[in-house]
């Protein structure tokens, strides 16, 4: 396992909190607080919506940034095989409960509301990175389209009670990592300039009065099919190293530069990287390769038919995205974190 980031607690997977002054409430957020999850990342937290691009996004595309709050609020969470990246639920539906039925889910019904707007493919920014596809909408674009048509709507005009019971997540850089080995940069350099923008993006959310941040570290891509037992893995753990440092520096500067701000980085690679090394303890099978017809209408109940084991006892979903069951695990240590943070920080 790689070395802990700044600010960790130990050599354990324990996640961490960059913390800026406390607010109002005396304390830290913590899960029994949450109320409303907003998200922003790619591929690995996006849901698929009936107001989206297919495969992409809960609602709109680059194209077709603007929505009305009627088409926002009677737009559905679908769950099914292709309603993710995984084949099914993903963290940020196993984490509030909303969307995992199969069918259609109204955000707005679900206990703990959840309003995904993550884009599938996505990098942090077109300043950095071209768009993966003409349609694909940026994270720094996605925290613009939230801001511009979501958040006067879903916050009730910034009522204050909605923002102190919101949860602000991004996991994003995963796309920008692994695109990152045609470039002849330093990547250290360049990698605080990317967080460094994710953070700028979060500026203008803590401007409308959201203060409850959480960001996630990379996962441990250079471990995933085809590139586990390479000797020249793009992103390779250096790289992959170099980003969390630099989004540990860049959440500490947020939290310093805002009063008010109480910023969580979840270090997902140590806890996923956890799961590969034990995989036994947690009924993972194959943790190198995948099923090839992960995508065949009846891969889970004729999974046997096509040479594969049951898709739940795989780690990797396909060559770059990890099954519904990794992301179970994964939610159920975070909502653990968030239960009882840990304060770092002035």
């Amino acid at each position: 396992m790689r070395s802990p980031l700044l600010f960790s607690v130990s050599l354990s997977l324990l996640p961490y909190l960059v913390d800026g002054s406390p607010t109002h409430r005396g304390g830290p957020l913590t899960w029994r607080d949450i109320r409303h999850l907003v998200t922003f990342g790619d591929s690995y937290t996006y849901v698929q919506g009936t107001r989206g691009h297919v495969n992409s996004t809960f609602i709109g595309d680059l194209q077709n940034l603007a929505f009305t709050p009627e088409q926002l609020l009677t737009d559905y969470i679908v769950q099914n095989q292709t309603g993710t990246a995984e084949g099914g639920p993903n963290w940020v539906e196993y984490l509030t409960g909303c969307g995992l039925k199969p069918g259609h889910t109204l955000p707005r019904t679900c206990d703990l509301q959840l309003w995904d707007f993550a884009f599938g493919g996505s990098d942090v920014s077109e300043e950095f990175e071209p768009l993966h596809h003409p349609y694909t909408v940026s994270y720094v674009n996605q925290v613009k389209q939230y801001i511009d048509y979501g958040h006067d709507k879903i916050s009730y005009h910034g009522n204050r009670e909605f923002l102190d019971s919101t949860l602000v997540a991004v996991w994003i850089g995963i796309n920008d990592s692994g695109d990152s080995g045609k470039y002849n940069v330093s990547f250290p350099a360049w990698y605080a300039n990317l967080t460094s923008t994710i953070f700028d993006s979060l500026s203008d959310m803590y401007a409308l009065g959201y203060t409850q941040y959480m960001v996630l570290t990379l996962p441990p891509m250079n471990r995933r099919p085809g590139l586990w037992n390479s000797s020249d893995p793009v992103p390779s753990a250096l790289q992959i190293e170099e980003w969390d440092t630099a989004l540990n520096n860049s959440a500490k500067n947020f939290a310093a530069q805002h009063e008010k701000a109480e910023v969580r980085v979840y270090d997902a690679g140590a806890f996923l990287s956890g799961l590969l090394d034990e995989p036994d303890k947690y009924g993972f099978k194959i943790t190198t390769d995948f099923c090839q017809a992960y995508d065949q209408p009846d891969i889970d109940t004729n999974y046997a038919s096509y040479g594969c084991l049951p898709l739940w006892e795989y780690f990797w979903y396909n060559s770059g995205h990890m099954t519904t069951h990794v992301h179970k695990l994964l939610a159920a240590d975070i909502k653990s974190f968030l239960q009882k943070p840990t304060l770092y920080g002035s």
